[in-house]
């Protein structure tokens, strides 16, 4: 079946002036197979849905048991380590916290690389450094399997709804091969070009989402602080120059907009302790590549200091609180 997938990969891959059909074809034989997916957390969970709702049997695993109880009811397959599934399926979708947490599951003693099978496509959508990526890519290719990297852009909101947008590094031969899968959990599925490319997109989009939401968050507390009503202030915002992500589709502010983090204790949604991270992975790039990144880093400063705080586990809009409880509020 490898091979079959393999052949069908390269089909899909290469062969643009097949018609439609074949395509079709292709990707519904391909759907009848098992693909493998490691980490459900907040981001994990609804992406694996996510594939299911589109007929695809899931083996899935996590180091905790409790996030794999309601994938099962859906019918996925529930197995021990990340090895086993690599036994079982030739293609694996990863979405995991940081680079030690990619490391572990695709290098440990019992992880994907121990029982890989050749020809395997292995897509890790988690955002971690860019080097990180290349190692795995180098280790994964000694087994034999093609390592890709497409981290994801969204939420939790986009992950639910499959609408997220994933920029993805590997063998452009392979991009159709991950897309198919992919297209499953985003609307936006974009080549970057090769491994690691897609972890550089995403540490500089959330650099901007980070800086953003803090001027966002500034924003907010002034106005209030002037006697404006925080809805009217973010409906002036969203209709003028400063509107962002930030102010029109995940404002921190509580009671301005319904359905996030910050509507709910700023709970669920993106931590502040992964922001914090993913700063941090800015932070190490704009060193390596002599790149001057003021606002970068003085917002990984306040992320860091919100983690100090009791915010760790907020979700990363909680930085309006944050500014709030800095002045005595």
């Amino acid at each position: 079946m490898a091979a079959l997938l393999r052949g069908s990969r390269c089909l899909i891959g290469k062969c643009h002036n097949h018609v439609n059909a074949v395509q079709v074809s292709i990707r519904s034989m391909a759907s009848k197979t098992q693909v493998g997916f490691i980490g459900l957390g907040n981001m994990g969970n609804p992406m694996a849905k996510n594939l299911i709702k589109h007929g695809y049997p899931v083996i899935a695993s996590d180091v905790f048991p409790e996030s794999c109880k309601e994938l099962q009811e859906l019918g996925a397959q529930i197995l021990d380590n990340p090895a086993d599934v690599a036994d079982k399926a030739d293609r694996i979708i990863t979405m995991l916290p940081s680079s030690p947490n990619v490391v572990d599951v695709y290098t440990g003693a019992n992880g994907i690389l121990k029982k890989v099978k050749k020809g395997s496509l292995l897509i890790d959508s988690s955002t971690i450094d860019p080097a990180v990526s290349k190692e795995m890519a180098v280790a994964a290719e000694k087994m034999g399997a093609v390592f890709m990297d497409a981290p994801v852009s969204g939420g939790v909101g986009a992950a639910n709804s499959g609408k997220l947008t994933f920029m993805v590094g590997g063998p452009e031969e392979e991009f159709n091969a991950a897309k198919e899968l992919l297209t499953c959990m985003g609307a936006n599925v974009v080549y970057c070009g090769q491994v690691g490319t897609g972890q550089a997109a995403k540490i500089c989009n959330n650099m901007l989402l980070a800086i953003g939401m803090i001027g966002t968050a500034e924003t907010m507390n002034l106005g209030i602080r002037l006697g404006l009503d925080p809805k009217l202030l973010a409906k002036i915002l969203n209709m003028s120059s400063g509107r962002c992500w930030s102010s029109d589709t995940y404002n921190p502010v509580p009671g301005v907009m319904e359905g996030v983090p910050s509507a709910n204790n700023y709970q669920g949604g993106f931590g502040t302790t992964l922001m914090a991270k993913d700063l941090g992975l800015a932070q190490n790039t704009a060193t390596n590549t002599k790149t001057p990144v003021p606002l970068g880093s003085l917002a990984h400063q306040i992320y860091r200091m919100m983690c100090a705080r009791g915010y760790a586990s907020k979700d990363f809009s909680s930085v309006f609180q944050f500014l709030r409880d800095e002045e005595g509020q």
